[in-house]
């Protein structure tokens, strides 16, 4: 396999490698702008999805649970008959999350555009979820600023404070409870990040092992070298 022998070349003989294949002759430039096209697939394909309704509360994969601390409140309510409340409460945060995501997709680009052909090099000859570790390396941090103060404003405008408000004060008024008061714009925060990486995975995962999902022929040439 080509990625084998790629393995033991230093990154500037990398285009005399690949010189070396003309059927598959494919430019520095090349390679790092089919790993970008490969990138702005994932995010076009995937998340993209998790900003519409229902994007994170129908989709398993990431769907935002109740933080570990709260998961006694949700199953308590539930055994006395308050399932429809805890249901509530479930759904607020994930709308949350679906609120704030369309706000990753231009700090994904800006993060695209500056990868250099280092980067795409390493990507391509590295581990299948490699686009996507140097994605959250370089994004997480504006990923965060961003959703943060969105989240907390989507909990206000659908009063999902008066609804935790109401389902913890449930809680804590059981007897034999402990009260429990968590920061659940951090928590949905981090689990929206997580929603959103893992989508750009699920894609970019898709593409390095199905050649079907190479819809173009930069896409096809350039994960060829990896096969």
């Amino acid at each position: 396999m080509i990625v084998i022998i790629f393995q033991f070349i230093a990154c500037n003989e990398l285009q005399q490698v690949v010189n070396q294949f003309p059927t598959q002759s494919i430019t520095n430039i090349q390679i790092a702008d089919g790993l970008k096209e490969a990138l702005n697939k994932g995010i076009s394909d995937q998340v993209t999805t998790l900003a519409m309704k229902d994007g994170f509360f129908k989709n398993e994969m990431v769907k935002i649970l109740l933080p570990e601390e709260l998961q006694k409140v949700d199953n308590t309510l539930r055994k006395i008959g308050l399932s429809k409340v805890a249901d509530e409460g479930l759904r607020t945060l994930n709308r949350a999350a679906e609120d704030a995501v369309g706000e990753a997709i231009p700090i994904f680009v800006d993060a695209i555009k500056g990868m250099t052909f280092k980067d795409a090099k390493n990507i391509l000859l590295g581990d299948n979820n490699a686009a996507t570790v140097y994605l959250k390396r370089v994004t997480f941090t504006a990923l965060y600023q961003k959703f943060n103060p969105i989240i907390k404003n989507s909990f206000n405008k659908v009063g999902a404070d008066k609804i935790w408000t109401n389902l913890i004060t449930k809680y804590n008024n059981l007897p034999f409870t402990n009260d429990v008061n968590p920061n659940l714009t951090d928590y949905v925060t981090k689990e929206a990040l997580k929603g959103v990486y893992t989508m750009v995975e699920v894609e970019e995962k898709e593409i390095r092992a199905n050649v079907n999902k190479r819809s173009t022929d930069l896409l096809k040439r350039v994960f060829a070298l990896q096969d």
